[in-house]
């Protein structure tokens, strides 16, 4: 039982678990209904029935009289598979859950919540996708993405890796949005791959009527059997259901906390435009590397001591110092403008640098390029080492310090490599046309 503190000893006052029909009375209304569960972080002083009309109802028990009626089992959901078989004539999709919102299946005559994500639950949700291709479809995590860790990452770029050695045509990886933008850019920058790797995910859950997880999947299945071989990301383009915009893994940010079209290009403009599964336009001011040019090579060395430091009017120097006493191995700086910190910090760098951290600076503007040449903080702090991220986006960045950092740790090679375009993390041109859109 996730019921808890006040809840929790409410019911076991009547002996009642979930799945119990009760009777609770409060102010003179009585209700009757099955106990179901509740989410974890819930409001303690609220218990939930399922009554007859279906409904679910939330009731506070403040003052309220409980009354078991009678002892049930806890809901579940049981399905019945629906035993597909594969098509031949059909391209071999895996599609590889790490939790989130698309991966959220509800049973309405229960209540209860699917975590799982299963072949059959996906299918059975989404069942146009059965026309699309085969599926293959496994759980590899069932988090919040705020708990995605480097070494998560790492998981899921050998368990991709094994699926396009197993002859996947394609990958759709299933992605909270709140971190979506990391895992694409660590998954670029890992993996070498000749088929098409899609992330995507959903901003409201599949049981909402405005829910975007349908769009989203059923197009992220589109890429994964297009010729565009890159690590990619494919969200909503707009508020309506109309069509999904297809992002590169390392140009892309989240940059609403609710929109369904909160993911854009961030720099660079979306590679493509999908719509009803299919590609509807590919952008022509965008190259992509295309289906088995490549070769299917990981690398994903990590070093996950690397400090992400937003600069701010104040900041000490003690933030630097603090990592570098306690071993960082990296430090990424998201600072202000063309790529500035307060002169005082200049110091604490420079150590930073001759204790063999490296050091790279982005800019919180987000739009644009670091440029520390033009300013006198700017030039000290290039003297003092200072890796200019060019145009990524601290979030990428961070990411490809922390590959780079797993790959060498010479200053002078990470250097080289933080500066070498690995997978289109920086644009030829950054332009107010990019900031317009």
């Amino acid at each position: 039982m996730t019921y808890k503190k006040l809840a929790k000893e409410f019911l076991d006052s009547a002996n009642v678990s979930i799945g119990d029909t009760i009777k609770i009375e409060k102010e003179n209304v009585s209700y009757k209904g099955i106990l179901l569960d509740r989410s974890e972080d819930a409001d303690d002083e609220y218990i939930v029935l399922k009554l007859d009309s279906g409904y679910n109802l939330g009731i506070n028990i403040n003052n309220a009289i409980i009354e078991l009626i009678e002892k049930g089992d806890k809901p579940k959901i049981q399905y019945d598979s629906i035993g597909t078989k594969k098509d031949k004539n059909k391209m071999d999709i895996s599609i590889v859950s790490t939790g989130g919102t698309v991966s959220s299946i509800i049973d309405y005559k229960t209540g209860a919540v699917h975590p799982a994500f299963t072949a059959d639950d996906l299918l059975r949700a989404n069942p146009e996708l059965l026309e699309l291709a085969n599926y293959k479809v496994k759980a590899l995590y069932n988090i919040l993405s705020e708990n995605m860790k480097p070494k998560y990452w790492v998981e899921a770029a050998n368990s991709i890796a094994n699926d396009i050695s197993d002859g996947a045509d394609g990958v759709v990886v299933a992605h909270g949005t709140d971190t979506m933008h990391y895992t694409s850019a660590a998954l670029s920058f890992i993996l070498e791959t000749p088929v098409p790797i899609v992330v995507t995910g959903a901003q409201r859950s599949s049981d909402r009527p405005s829910t975007d997880a349908y769009l989203n999947l059923i197009n992220s299945v589109g890429v994964a059997k297009s010729d565009i071989a890159e690590v990619t990301v494919c969200m909503h383009a707009d508020l309506d259901d109309d069509y999904c915009y297809l992002h590169r893994g390392t140009k892309v940010r989240k940059m609403h906390t609710s929109r369904r079209d909160t993911f854009r290009s961030i720099n660079s403009e979306p590679i493509a435009t999908l719509k009803d599964g299919e590609l509807a336009k590919i952008n022509s001011n965008l190259g992509y590397i295309k289906r088995g040019v490549n070769e299917l090579k990981i690398r994903d060395n990590l070093e996950s001591k690397v400090a992400l430091i937003k600069s701010f009017p104040g900041i000490t120097n003690e933030l630097i110092d603090y990592h570098i006493d306690k071993g960082f191995k990296g430090i990424l700086i998201e600072g202000t403008g063309l790529g500035h910190v307060p002169d005082y910090m200049v110091e604490s760098i420079r150590r930073a640098n001759d204790e063999n951290i490296a050091v790279v600076m982005t800019s919180q503007c987000l739009y644009g390029k670091v440029n520390m040449n033009v300013y006198s903080t700017g030039r000290k702090l290039l003297n003092a080492n200072v890796i200019s991220g060019g145009d990524m986006t601290p979030e990428v960045a961070y990411v490809k310090l922390c590959w780079a950092l797993g790959q060498n740790d010479n200053l002078e090679e990470v250097e080289k490599l933080m500066k070498t375009n690995i997978a289109g993390e920086f644009s030829e041109k950054s332009s107010i046309k990019h900031f317009l859109n």
